[in-house]
C-alpha cells in the first residue's frame, strides 16, 4: 500500500476560495483607512495654518493671505485651494491630491467670507470636510 502525504486539490480549491473571500472583505476596508488618513492629514494642515494665522496676527495685529508670510508647512499631497483675510478674519480651504478636487476641507475665523470651496463651515472655527 501507498503512503499518501499532502493535500488533495479538492482541499488545495477550498483554502483558495477562502482566501479570496477574505481578500474581497479586506480590500475595502484598507481603501476607507487610506481616505480617513487624507482628511486627517487635511484637517491637521489646518490647525496648523490656524495656529500661524494667530501667531501672525499677535505679531503684525493683522492676518495674511500669503502662505510664505507663514512658517506652515504642508503634508505631502495637501493642496492650498484658498487663503483669505482681511482685518476681521480669515478663511482657508484644502484639498488632497490623491482624492480629487472635489473632497476638501475648510475653515474660517472671524467675520469674513466663508470659503465655499469645496464644502462651507457652518461656524466660526469649525472645520468641515467633505466626507
Amino acid at each position: 500500500m501507498r503512503d499518501k502525504k499532502g493535500f488533495t486539490l479538492i482541499e488545495l480549491l477550498i483554502v483558495v476560495v477562502i482566501i479570496g473571500i477574505l481578500a474581497a472583505i479586506a480590500i475595502p476596508k484598507f481603501s476607507a483607512t487610506r481616505e480617513k488618513a487624507y482628511f486627517a492629514a487635511m484637517k491637521s494642515d489646518l490647525k496648523n495654518l490656524a495656529s500661524q494665522q494667530e501667531i501672525y496676527y499677535s505679531d503684525t495685529y493683522a492676518y495674511t493671505t500669503s502662505e510664505t508670510n507663514l512658517t506652515w508647512v504642508r503634508s505631502q499631497g495637501v493642496n492650498l485651494l484658498s487663503i483669505d483675510a482681511d482685518t476681521d478674519g480669515w478663511s482657508a480651504a484644502v484639498t488632497h491630491s490623491a482624492l480629487g478636487a472635489s473632497e476638501g476641507c475648510a475653515i474660517y475665523y472671524g467675520d469674513i467670507a466663508v470659503p465655499s470651496n469645496p464644502i462651507q463651515p457652518t461656524a466660526t472655527g469649525a472645520m468641515a470636510c467633505t466626507q
